[in-house]
């Protein structure tokens, strides 16, 4: 007996490791109920627009649980640029910013990059149920909670080059596929770490996490 439970640690173990949300490289993701190209993205740190190139899916708004997304381009031939084709990898998007606000009245709890894990982004204080406000205008991409280390998590897309999200939510009040205004309520504030009052906030630039303090207004 102590050996199968052992087994069974062993593999209840590998298979929590396997499916935490975190960056490890992989180079195929099976998609799951309720996620969307956007939320594979997010989770792997790509570019979802690249992932829809990739797999040829078109703009990348149907996908469905089992289908298999590949997490990587055509091989690059090292030094070149060129892929193993012989065609040049094209541009990545340059859409300027929006303008942008911030998405609560609250301070900077922790900066960017200071906090591991999910730390691509800041958290910022509040009060339990704060209304939180898009920070640009854009399309609703991802309304849920599937993302685990997000809490119930809103993707906002702005352009071709700019995202935001909203993490740690209490409450969502936009769903995928709404058009939202620049301060539009999209959801209210709930617990982060230490059970505190915080929201995580996000801006991805071609995929790739920014710091928000170098874009969000000076207070």
């Amino acid at each position: 007996m102590s050996v199968l439970l052992a087994a069974l640690l062993s593999g209840f173990a590998a298979c929590s490791a396997g499916s935490r949300w975190d960056h490890t490289p992989q180079q195929q993701h099976i998609v799951r109920s309720g996620e969307t190209l956007y939320s594979i993205a997010w989770r792997y740190g790509k570019d979802p627009d690249d992932l829809a190139r990739w797999n040829r899916l078109g703009d990348g708004s149907i996908i469905h649980p089992g289908q298999v997304i590949s997490l990587q381009g055509p091989a690059a031939t090292k030094g070149s640029g060129k892929s193993s084709g012989g065609s040049s990898l094209p541009a990545l998007p340059a859409d300027p910013p929006p303008p942008w606000m911030w998405p609560v009245s609250g301070s900077v709890a922790v900066k960017f990059g200071e906090r591991p894990g999910s730390g691509s982004g800041i958290l910022l204080g509040g009060r339990l149920r704060d209304r939180v406000r898009a920070a640009a205008a854009g399309r609703v991409v991802y309304s849920g909670g599937g993302l685990i280390g997000y809490g119930k998590l809103i993707i906002v897309k702005h352009n071709d080059t700019y995202l935001s999200a909203y993490g740690y939510n209490a409450s969502l009040l936009a769903k995928e596929g709404d058009t939202i205004n620049k301060g539009q309520p999209i959801a209210t504030m709930g617990e982060g770490p230490g059970r505190e009052p915080r929201l995580h906030f996000e801006i991805r630039r071609n995929g790739e996490p920014v710091d928000p303090l170098k874009y969000l207004p000076a207070r």
